[in-house]
């Protein structure tokens, strides 16, 4: 008898606040993934009246001035193994998002978000080089859908692409490199995940600041508009977003997480066209489509989908 009450004492508490804490935190997590998908349309705004480095340097600089401020506790017992992986993610973050910014510049906004999204496809196809991990057997038919996408969003009449989506597809393999050190990282346990996110872009903002130095000639924004956009993408799409996506993605699991960021680039495309009047044309539209398709069938266990509505059927 006791076990039963127990049992029905468990559900009650899992209905009354599990269930509602999962929401939320899927919420949550949805409006950083809506904060990341309006990160390349800022990004083009400011670019308007900013060079490229310049612009990412500013934004990780300030990202770590307002996150090193609010986690200094953090960082003061920071250990050097810490410190070595945040270098390694760092640098590979540099190449993701200088390849993003000047994707951006070359390409559409849109386009961009979803080339850049690859990495969910990139991922298997790196860990199988460096760790000989076989992928799924559904990767298959998730890389046709996901090549065909890609071809019908950014092959021209003379099956080109253009030179922004080559770069973007960059920032995708490296955004693959800096996933699987930060699992590596992690399952360090002197190691402290906090402390790895914010001196991430401390090593960012230092290695891209240098490169702004001697490549550009580094200026601050000029326009309350461009001021607007950089801090934004400074505090919250590099800061704020670390943060939620660190503290909350414990509170759900983790293929409804990965389902929810493979959105990031349908946000982008939306605010592509609301934002900037962008326009992608019908076979656009359909590629992007069939690009989402793969992206979520990477991420969703579909045999298990089955199994329960199978199951719930009988």
């Amino acid at each position: 008898m006791d076990h039963q009450r127990r049992a029905d004492l468990m559900l009650l508490l899992a209905t009354r606040y599990v269930k509602p804490l999962l929401l939320a935190a899927a919420g949550i997590l949805l409006l950083a993934t809506s904060f990341w998908g309006i990160s390349n349309c800022l990004t083009a705004i400011c670019l308007r009246d900013m060079q490229p480095l310049t612009l990412n340097a500013f934004r990780f600089i300030t990202a770590f001035l307002v996150l090193g401020f609010v986690f200094r506790k953090n960082l003061r017992r920071v250990s050097l193994v810490t410190v070595k992986y945040s270098i390694l993610v760092g640098l590979s973050l540099v190449i993701v998002y200088t390849s993003l910014t000047y994707g951006v510049m070359y390409t559409s906004v849109s386009n961009a978000g979803f080339i850049g999204a690859l990495s969910v496809v990139t991922t298997p196809i790196l860990e199988f080089i460096v760790y000989r991990k076989k992928p799924e057997k559904k990767f298959g038919v998730s890389m046709v859908l996901c090549l065909v996408g890609l071809a019908l969003m950014t092959l021209s009449e003379t099956l080109k692409p253009a030179f922004g989506d080559v770069i973007c597809l960059f920032a995708a393999v490296f955004y693959s490199v800096d996933l699987m050190i930060t699992e590596r990282a992690v399952a360090n346990e002197r190691v402290d995940p906090l402390a790895l996110g914010v001196c991430d872009l401390a090593v960012v903002g230092v290695v891209i600041s240098v490169l702004s130095v001697f490549l550009e000639t580094p200026a601050l924004p000029g326009t309350a508009k461009v001021w607007a956009a950089s801090l934004f993408l400074g505090i919250v799409c590099s800061g704020i977003c670390l943060v939620i996506q660190s503290v909350f993605q414990r509170h759900t699991t983790a293929s409804r997480a990965s389902l929810i960021f493979t959105l990031e680039p349908v946000f982008s495309a939306i605010f592509a066209f609301f934002l900037l009047g962008e326009r992608i044309g019908v076979r656009g539209y359909l590629g992007a489509a069939l690009m989402l398709a793969s992206l979520v069938l990477v991420e969703v266990d579909v045999g298990a989908l089955f199994k329960k509505g199978k199951k719930e059927a009988e």
